[in-house]
């Protein structure tokens, strides 16, 4: 571990977590082999969930999709350990999302219980929602089931102009939340459909691998179109005007590494990636916190968050030679 990585990681466990940030956080520390702290974090995450089997709900009871983003690590832990505490939270918390948790008319999981904007509906459908579920349905062996939200939601969002996603739709009245292109959420889409694309490898679940695959090799492409001179990404993608952020650089610098790494896209990518990540690592000031990226809590402006903490680590891993 090296003196930055070390600092990234010591602010990024120092930092509050909401439930999706405890999610991505254990899985940077999981990718990164650093067992002593992924296997207390899912500890902690079925401490604090919700009878329902909501995982790492602290503080609040209205995430849906945010929650699963813990379920790997949960399950990890019981392949780790054999214990069963483990397994059962990742149990109670995949029952949730195939049972109880809420979806649109056309079987997709909703965001969220209720709507954070007012005159829309609580059917919403946010881009960072094809990382927080389908990993985790991948890995708990309901895969096809992450192949078909997968599907949803690109048929949802996807621009297919640009092959960019839109931020968030309410499927309840069919009308955009919020049509634009972000520059995070699209590092989220990323990151989820290469999870799923590889659990589906793993699986030997050829059909599904070779779509994601397929996916991701337009969604490269078109994400390099956007990039800013320094490699990073305008926080709206096809805004100039927009600022510049770190942690969408990191997402995709990630989802490039392991792409080579399995074979999907061809080497020549790595340029790209090179420079996003070395472009958001020289924002990492004496704390170890990622600067200029875009920040808690309302992801409207720069700022810190522990996803860019945790991407910058996610990266990191890829970057070093992949998942231990």
């Amino acid at each position: 571990m090296t003196d930055t990585v070390r600092k990234v990681l010591y602010a990024m466990l120092a930092a509050q977590r909401y439930p999706w940030e405890q999610g991505v956080a254990a899985q940077a520390a999981y990718e990164n082999g650093w067992k002593d702290i992924w296997l207390p974090m899912a500890y902690d995450a079925i401490q604090r969930s919700l009878p329902d089997g909501r995982l790492a709900m602290a503080g609040t009871d209205v995430p849906v999709a945010d929650a699963a983003a813990a379920g790997e690590v949960c399950f990890r832990a019981y392949e780790e350990t054999g214990s069963t505490y483990f397994r059962e939270g990742a149990d109670r918390m995949l029952d949730y999302l195939l049972n109880r948790a809420p979806r649109t008319e056309k079987g997709l999981i909703c965001h969220n219980t209720e709507s954070f904007h007012a005159g829309f509906t609580s059917q919403q459908l946010w881009v960072d929602g094809m990382y927080m579920v389908p990993p985790f349905l991948a890995v708990m062996g309901e895969i096809d089931e992450a192949g078909r939200q997968l599907d949803g939601y690109r048929d949802a969002l996807l621009d297919r102009d640009t092959h960019l996603f839109r931020h968030i739709l309410d499927a309840g009245s069919g009308r955009f939340v919020r049509e634009a292109h972000w520059a995070t959420g699209n590092g989220w889409a990323l990151m989820g459909i290469t999870r799923v694309a590889a659990e589906a490898k793993k699986q030997k679940k050829k059909t599904l691998e070779d779509k994601l695959a397929g996916w991701l090799r337009e969604q490269i492409p078109a994400l390099i179109k956007y990039r800013a001179e320094d490699g990073r990404f305008h926080d709206i993608l096809d805004d100039p005007f927009s600022f510049t952020d770190g942690t969408s650089a990191l997402m995709f610098a990630y989802t490039v590494y392991r792409c080579i790494h399995e074979g999907w896209i061809d080497e020549a990518y790595r340029n790209a990636a090179d420079q996003a990540f070395d472009s958001a690592e020289k924002r990492i000031d004496g704390m170890g916190i990622l600067r200029e990226v875009c920040g808690n809590p309302d992801f409207v402006r720069q700022g810190t968050s522990v996803e860019a903490q945790a991407s910058y680590l996610l990266a990191f891993s890829q970057k070093a030679g992949g998942i231990p």
